[in-house]
């Protein structure tokens, strides 16, 4: 086998495995973020899962250059509405209209199933709107599959002038 053919063996595994990408997962609840990590990898999700605790950390680690020096690609955020300091909806709006932030993908975690804030996200720009359960299995079994799916899809890479 060739370095070149190595080379994208690896990275076809890396994609089927969510490898490719970085989460970043912003939620204030300690016990949440444990949850949601562990039950993404159960899913099949391999990928590297920084976690932030607050509206603000997302923001300044996105926008004020924190990216450099990590191995952040591809990043995907999962995003909580009810955080300290920046709340989910102020993050929402201020990194998509940021041109260095607006092409990474929001996946909007609330429990919140209300249709005016669902439609409100959207609006504002996420790609994707989960309600978490209330019950503890169906809670664990919605963060299985977003981490079976986040196995096959893929997101776009970072410019070098972005992050």
């Amino acid at each position: 086998m060739t370095t070149r053919e190595a080379m994208k063996t690896r990275e076809e595994r890396d994609r089927s495995s969510g490898r490719h990408m970085t989460i970043l997962l912003v939620e204030d609840d300690p016990g949440h973020a444990h949850l949601i990590e562990k039950n993404l990898r159960r899913g099949g999700c391999e990928s590297e899962i920084i976690r932030l605790g607050d509206g603000q950390q997302a923001v300044d680690f996105l926008q004020g250059g924190d990216v450099e020096g990590t191995s952040v690609r591809e990043p995907l955020m999962i995003l909580d509405l009810n955080l300290p300091v920046l709340d989910g909806y102020q993050v929402l709006r201020m990194l998509k209209k940021d041109e260095r932030t607006r092409q990474i993908p929001i996946v909007v975690l609330s429990t919140s199933d209300n249709p005016g804030e669902v439609a409100q996200c959207y609006e504002m720009g996420c790609n994707l709107y989960v309600t978490k359960p209330v019950e503890y299995e169906r809670f664990c079994d919605t963060i299985r599959l977003l981490g079976a799916f986040f196995c096959v899809i893929n997101v776009p890479e970072k410019e070098s002038s972005a992050l």
